[in-house]
């Protein structure tokens, strides 16, 4: 947009502005949104240059690529929103191969008539969010869809890392005799947005776990480079992750209930809603799976880094053809903990 084009448009409402079509244009309108929003919020100098693609320096190592979308909703929750949400998310999916996080790419469906208000406080979280974890948004695109069409905004974001090839942590790792940690507690994020969402108040306020995990990888991974599995259990919670996990690697799991971290509000939620914390999803929190004779220095690491301050050791990886996940409920029996089936909660990230 050249110095006459700014002179002569309006500068955008952003009290009481609305997204209109010609947001998604890809003319005056567009460009303005982008300058005057967009750039101010994830200003680097990638944005600056202002042209279709980002042309950024890798530091020697493999490239790791990852894409979330999401979908959340409501679209504001306790503990955060889809913008801090939607770095968080890709930046763990990232560093759970070990990587360290460079840069995310953003884009944007907005749906007509979205408060500018709203997107700007959206796009402000994603901001902080990506300078806390130091990692720059370098390259996005924005799309405008007709009025109840598009349920307020969606973002995908990519992200791109480097990772030591060194490190082999991978999902079909998992051996027999192998310890497996959580770094703390379970839940917090699903049962948040399903109180936000159905209006439901409990004695304590629950709040997300959003949080980039990229730092905590890098302590675990300092302390402990043999490292075999890691995973953020996000859709389909613990339960899923380790099914996954198991599946993948070709092992059983077993869990003891009463080494599983759950605050007393998101158990007392879930017991109301009749949901189980195993399935609830998390998007600040991670599993890993770690040689028995490494467990003990892994917790201690995890433990030392504000986001792994309530790490647990909570089961072992076992011998089983069927590669079921069995876990030792308070009672003393044994319950199997199978895949999730179906969507309790949806549209949680």
């Amino acid at each position: 947009m050249n110095a006459r084009v700014r002179r002569h448009a309006r500068p955008l409402d952003l009290r009481r502005g609305l997204i209109d079509m010609n947001h998604g244009s890809g003319g005056r309108a567009t460009t303005q949104l982008v300058e005057e929003l967009f750039l101010k919020a994830f200003d680097n100098e990638w944005l600056r240059a202002m042209d279709d693609q980002a042309r950024c320096e890798l530091p020697p190592g493999r490239l790791v690529v990852a894409t979330d979308a999401h979908v959340v909703s409501p679209l504001f929750f306790p503990g955060g929103d889809i913008g801090s949400l939607s770095v968080h998310g890709t930046i763990n999916d990232v560093a759970m191969s070990g990587a360290r996080p460079l840069y995310l790419t953003a884009g944007f469906i907005i749906e007509e008539g979205f408060a500018l208000a709203d997107l700007k406080r959206i796009v402000d979280s994603m901001g902080r969010a990506a300078r806390e974890a130091q990692v720059a948004v370098v390259a996005g695109d924005t799309k405008v869809v007709e009025r109840n069409k598009g349920d307020g905004v969606f973002i995908t974001t990519t992200g791109v890392g480097v990772v030591d090839p060194a490190l082999a942590i991978h999902a079909h790792k998992a051996q027999v005799g192998d310890r497996i940690v959580v770094s703390g507690s379970i839940g917090d994020h699903g049962v948040a947005i399903m109180s936000e969402r159905e209006h439901l108040s409990f004695d304590t306020r629950i709040l997300s776990d959003t949080a980039a995990l990229h730092g905590l990888v890098a302590h675990m991974v300092r302390a402990v480079p043999d490292i075999h599995c890691l995973r953020d259990p996000t859709r389909g919670g613990l339960a899923t992750a380790l099914n996954e996990i198991a599946d993948r690697s070709g092992v059983g799991m077993r869990i003891e209930e009463s080494a599983i971290p759950v605050r007393p509000g998101v158990r007392a939620a879930c017991e109301f809603l009749g949901l189980d914390p195993l399935y609830i999803a998390n998007e600040g929190k991670l599993l890993a799976i770690c040689p028995a004779d490494k467990a003990a220095a892994l917790l201690a690491a995890m433990r030392m880094h504000s986001l792994g301050a309530e790490a647990a050791i909570i089961g072992e990886v076992v011998s089983d053809p069927f590669h079921f996940v069995e876990m030792e409920t308070a009672f003393g029996g044994t319950r199997m903990i199978d895949w999730l089936s179906g969507d309790p909660l949806p549209r949680i990230c």
